[in-house]
């Protein structure tokens, strides 16, 4: 499993579909499934249920998600933050770091309504937060500021490829 992680607007869920593409694999987009399955939006969820419980339903999402076919995998924003996602991760994924500055960030996603922790007036202390838990669960961190989505996509490639070149190596490949 090849699970995107990062702050909004880092292109997770757009480069992670010519990722997919390019591997010849599935795409999930954590946030679109949990719509699917439940017929709301992330957004109401997070109004009518609270962030709490909205978290409990994105990590029983995921969990299932890891449990299936090969894929790449797109996370909304603090999926990554739960504690038993990133045990989840650490077992099942190889993790990709899609890093975007703050102000990159807020340039590509404007005042998204469908973005709930937009609102939040602490957002500048949430990306500072989050950065670091981001880059923690990383087997690969990509820059995305000022890239194109294929330069994104080509430098997962490589780095992917890296990593699968390293693995074998350590299990005594050539």
């Amino acid at each position: 499993m090849i699970v995107l992680v990062g702050f909004m607007g880092a292109g997770k869920s757009h480069v992670g579909r010519i990722l997919a593409a390019r591997l010849n694999l599935p795409f999930q987009d954590v946030d679109h499934v949990i719509e699917e399955r439940t017929g709301r939006r992330i957004a109401e969820i997070f109004a009518t249920d609270g962030e709490r419980a909205f978290r409990d339903l994105e990590h029983a999402t995921i969990a299932d998600l890891l449990k299936g076919p090969r894929a790449v995998m797109a996370f909304g924003g603090g999926a990554a933050l739960d504690p038993r996602t990133q045990a989840l991760l650490r077992t099942t994924a190889v993790t990709v770091h899609l890093r975007v500055s703050l102000m990159q960030s807020m340039t590509r996603v404007g005042s998204d309504p469908a973005r709930p922790v937009l609102a939040r007036p602490d957002l500048p202390q949430i990306y500072a937060w989050r950065s670091p838990v981001y880059a923690s669960l990383a087997d690969i961190s990509v820059d995305t500021d000022d890239r194109t989505q294929d330069t994104v996509v080509k430098e997962i490639i490589r780095q992917l490829d890296l990593l699968t070149e390293g693995n074998d190596r350590s299990a005594g490949g050539s």
